[in-house]
Protein backbone atom coordinates (compact mmCIF):
# COMPACT_ATOMS: atom_id res chain seq x y z
CA UNK A 1 0.00 0.00 0.00
CA UNK A 2 1.35 3.40 -0.96
CA UNK A 3 1.97 6.35 1.34
CA UNK A 4 -0.97 8.31 -0.06
CA UNK A 5 -3.46 5.49 0.60
CA UNK A 6 -2.00 4.98 4.09
CA UNK A 7 -2.46 8.70 4.81
CA UNK A 8 -6.03 8.67 3.51
CA UNK A 9 -6.90 5.64 5.65
CA UNK A 10 -5.36 7.29 8.70
CA UNK A 11 -7.42 10.42 8.05
CA UNK A 12 -10.61 8.36 7.70
CA UNK A 13 -9.80 6.39 10.85
CA UNK A 14 -9.21 9.54 12.92
CA UNK A 15 -12.45 11.10 11.70
CA UNK A 16 -14.49 7.97 12.36
CA UNK A 17 -13.13 6.07 15.35
CA UNK A 18 -9.46 6.47 16.29
CA UNK A 19 -8.34 8.73 19.14
CA UNK A 20 -7.38 12.14 17.80
CA UNK A 21 -6.25 15.50 19.15
CA UNK A 22 -9.44 17.28 18.07
CA UNK A 23 -11.81 15.50 20.45
CA UNK A 24 -14.68 13.18 19.62
CA UNK A 25 -14.84 11.69 16.14
CA UNK A 26 -18.09 10.42 14.65
CA UNK A 27 -18.26 7.16 16.60
CA UNK A 28 -17.02 8.84 19.75
CA UNK A 29 -19.78 11.43 19.53
CA UNK A 30 -22.33 8.57 19.49
CA UNK A 31 -21.07 6.75 22.60
CA UNK A 32 -23.83 6.41 25.15
CA UNK A 33 -26.48 8.02 22.93
CA UNK A 34 -29.84 6.31 23.44
CA UNK A 35 -32.66 6.04 20.94
CA UNK A 36 -34.55 8.68 22.91
CA UNK A 37 -31.64 11.13 22.70
CA UNK A 38 -30.94 10.24 19.06
CA UNK A 39 -34.53 10.93 18.04
CA UNK A 40 -34.81 14.24 19.92
CA UNK A 41 -35.30 17.18 17.56
CA UNK A 42 -34.24 20.69 18.64
CA UNK A 43 -37.18 22.20 16.78
CA UNK A 44 -39.53 21.29 13.98
CA UNK A 45 -37.83 21.06 10.61
CA UNK A 46 -34.37 20.33 12.03
CA UNK A 47 -32.50 17.05 11.88
CA UNK A 48 -31.94 14.86 14.90
CA UNK A 49 -28.87 12.76 15.75
CA UNK A 50 -30.45 9.64 14.31
CA UNK A 51 -31.02 11.29 10.95
CA UNK A 52 -27.42 12.52 10.94
CA UNK A 53 -26.22 8.93 11.52
CA UNK A 54 -28.21 7.58 8.56
CA UNK A 55 -27.11 10.55 6.44
CA UNK A 56 -23.45 9.79 7.26
CA UNK A 57 -23.98 6.11 6.42
CA UNK A 58 -25.60 7.06 3.12
CA UNK A 59 -22.66 9.23 2.07
CA UNK A 60 -20.15 6.53 2.98
CA UNK A 61 -22.20 4.18 0.79
CA UNK A 62 -22.19 6.83 -1.96
CA UNK A 63 -18.40 7.26 -1.81
CA UNK A 64 -17.90 3.49 -1.96
CA UNK A 65 -20.36 3.23 -4.84
CA UNK A 66 -18.66 6.02 -6.77
CA UNK A 67 -15.21 4.51 -6.25
CA UNK A 68 -16.32 1.06 -7.41
CA UNK A 69 -18.73 2.11 -10.16
CA UNK A 70 -21.66 0.35 -8.47
CA UNK A 71 -25.12 1.36 -9.60
CA UNK A 72 -27.36 3.45 -7.37
CA UNK A 73 -30.09 1.83 -5.38
CA UNK A 74 -28.34 -0.69 -3.16
CA UNK A 75 -28.48 1.35 0.08
CA UNK A 76 -30.57 -0.68 2.56
CA UNK A 77 -32.95 2.21 3.30
CA UNK A 78 -35.19 3.58 0.56
CA UNK A 79 -34.41 7.17 -0.38
CA UNK A 80 -31.29 9.30 -0.49
CA UNK A 81 -29.32 11.84 1.53
CA UNK A 82 -31.67 12.54 4.49
CA UNK A 83 -33.90 9.88 6.01
CA UNK A 84 -36.63 10.70 8.51
CA UNK A 85 -36.32 9.13 11.95
CA UNK A 86 -39.05 9.90 14.46
CA UNK A 87 -39.36 9.64 18.22
CA UNK A 88 -41.38 6.40 17.93
CA UNK A 89 -38.21 4.42 17.14
CA UNK A 90 -36.80 2.04 19.72
CA UNK A 91 -33.37 0.97 21.02
CA UNK A 92 -33.25 -2.09 18.77
CA UNK A 93 -33.81 0.04 15.65
CA UNK A 94 -31.27 2.60 16.87
CA UNK A 95 -28.63 -0.11 17.38
CA UNK A 96 -29.39 -1.51 13.90
CA UNK A 97 -28.85 1.89 12.33
CA UNK A 98 -25.59 2.37 14.27
CA UNK A 99 -24.50 -1.04 12.97
CA UNK A 100 -25.43 0.04 9.43
CA UNK A 101 -23.15 3.08 9.82
CA UNK A 102 -20.34 0.82 10.98
CA UNK A 103 -20.83 -1.73 8.20
CA UNK A 104 -20.95 0.89 5.47
CA UNK A 105 -17.89 2.61 6.90
CA UNK A 106 -15.77 -0.55 6.87
CA UNK A 107 -17.01 -1.49 3.42
CA UNK A 108 -15.98 1.93 2.12
CA UNK A 109 -12.64 1.73 3.95
CA UNK A 110 -11.91 -1.66 2.36
CA UNK A 111 -12.47 -0.23 -1.12
CA UNK A 112 -10.15 2.71 -0.37
CA UNK A 113 -7.45 0.35 0.97
CA UNK A 114 -7.59 -1.54 -2.32
CA UNK A 115 -7.06 1.50 -4.54
CA UNK A 116 -3.89 2.02 -6.53
CA UNK A 117 -2.07 5.37 -6.33
CA UNK A 118 -2.97 6.26 -9.92
CA UNK A 119 -6.69 5.78 -9.14
CA UNK A 120 -6.57 8.70 -6.69
CA UNK A 121 -6.21 11.18 -9.57
CA UNK A 122 -9.25 9.89 -11.48
CA UNK A 123 -12.31 12.12 -11.42
CA UNK A 124 -14.93 10.59 -9.13
CA UNK A 125 -18.13 9.96 -11.13
CA UNK A 126 -20.98 12.09 -9.80
CA UNK A 127 -18.72 14.50 -7.94
CA UNK A 128 -16.81 17.71 -8.48
CA UNK A 129 -13.35 16.30 -7.96
CA UNK A 130 -10.93 13.43 -7.96
CA UNK A 131 -11.09 10.26 -5.89
CA UNK A 132 -8.42 11.78 -3.63
CA UNK A 133 -10.60 14.82 -2.95
CA UNK A 134 -13.70 12.66 -2.45
CA UNK A 135 -11.94 10.50 0.14
CA UNK A 136 -10.62 13.52 2.05
CA UNK A 137 -14.14 14.94 1.86
CA UNK A 138 -15.80 11.94 3.50
CA UNK A 139 -13.45 12.24 6.48
CA UNK A 140 -14.31 15.95 6.79
CA UNK A 141 -17.98 15.00 6.54
CA UNK A 142 -17.63 12.67 9.53
CA UNK A 143 -15.99 15.39 11.63
CA UNK A 144 -18.55 18.00 10.64
CA UNK A 145 -21.40 15.77 11.75
CA UNK A 146 -19.55 14.66 14.90
CA UNK A 147 -19.54 18.33 15.90
CA UNK A 148 -23.24 18.66 15.16
CA UNK A 149 -23.99 15.61 17.28
CA UNK A 150 -21.97 17.01 20.18
CA UNK A 151 -23.93 20.27 19.96
CA UNK A 152 -27.29 18.48 19.76
CA UNK A 153 -26.46 16.39 22.84
CA UNK A 154 -25.56 19.49 24.83
CA UNK A 155 -28.60 21.39 23.62
CA UNK A 156 -30.91 18.54 24.59
CA UNK A 157 -29.23 18.24 27.98
CA UNK A 158 -29.65 21.97 28.61
CA UNK A 159 -33.34 21.89 27.64
CA UNK A 160 -34.04 18.86 29.85
CA UNK A 161 -32.56 20.21 33.10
Amino acid sequence: MGAEITLLLSNIDLAYEKKAWHGPNLRGSLKGVTAETASWRPTRGRHNIWEIVIHAAYWKYTVRRRLTGEKRGSFPIKGSNWFSRTSSANEREWKQDLELLNEVHYSMREVIAGLKRKELDIRTPGSEGTNLRTIFGIAAHDLYHAGQIQLLKRLREARHR
